[in-house]
């Protein structure tokens, strides 16, 4: 198993946020984390990390995440965060090939392989024609590409993406979970964050609802988004639609549904 947790807890302060989170992903498997606003999804992935300080047991490829240098935890998980601030204007090739830092030593410079390595990252993300563009003159969903490029080029066995859909438009992020998808069948460990169960249902093998404190649901898709546990986990009225033979499944504010839908619906969907 690429990732496992067990037993992590996490403060800020006195403020408890995590509280004896115990999962693991699977090779070859991708979950997705949802839960609110709040209750600790990015802490979580920086717990696992080991940017963080916290209670408890991360392993990543059976190794103890906090007995790793900073570079073998690089040659261990790839990561991209939910948001990212250039400092310098890179163009975006030069970006991708940071993260085969792991295979060079001090002042030592990209080979031609590494840049290789870097050009086929990027298009398989589509984005090849971008390659000496200035990073800074991107916009948010394209950096959010390039950053899922840089990644894939790191090539972790184990990858945990923070919300890598939030500034990209419907036709990216489902080349963004799809890829995800197909990096975990090539059997990596990969962990996404999402606000969209129908995201967690249709791309993912396991889902992880977080609520405040932890964990409180850990299934397959079928069993974590439905009505019953999504109204639960969001502390409002939710429908879960059930699509095309269930191969998806939508979810929609119950307000917004005549009384009598929301009955018939729930009825098949508990």
């Amino acid at each position: 198993m690429s990732l496992e947790v067990s037993g992590l807890s996490f403060s800020y302060g006195n403020r408890r946020v995590l509280r004896d989170l115990s999962f693991g992903v699977p090779d070859g498997s991708l979950a997705c984390v949802l839960g609110p606003n709040g209750v600790g999804k990015t802490t979580l992935f920086r717990c696992m990390l080991g940017i963080r300080g916290y209670e408890g047991t991360v392993l990543a490829n059976g190794h103890d995440v906090r007995e790793l240098s900073v570079r073998e935890r690089a040659r261990q998980m790839a990561y991209i965060p939910q948001a990212h601030v250039n400092v310098f204007d890179y163009e975006v090739v030069d970006m991708v090939l940071m993260a085969c830092g792991t295979d060079l030593g001090m002042l030592r410079t990209p080979t031609r392989r590494h840049e290789d390595r870097a050009m086929a990252a990027l298009e398989r993300v589509g984005i090849a024609d971008l390659a000496h563009r200035s990073v800074n003159r991107l916009s948010g969903g394209q950096l959010q590409l390039v950053l899922f490029a840089r990644a894939i080029a790191q090539d972790a066995r184990a990858m945990i993406l923070d919300e890598p859909t939030s500034a990209l438009d419907f036709a990216n992020a489902d080349k963004v979970l799809s890829l995800a998808q197909s990096l975990a069948r090539e059997g990596r460990s990969v962990i996404v964050s999402t606000h969209r169960p129908e995201q967690a249902y249709l791309y993912s093998d396991l889902v992880i609802a977080m609520g405040e404190g932890g964990v409180v649901g850990v299934g397959s898709p079928q069993e974590v988004v439905t009505s019953e546990r999504m109204s639960s986990l969001y502390g409002m009225g939710v429908t879960v639609s059930s699509l095309f033979g269930d191969a998806a499944r939508a979810c929609v504010p119950s307000e917004r549904l005549g009384a009598e839908a929301v009955r018939e619906q729930r009825t098949t969907m508990r």
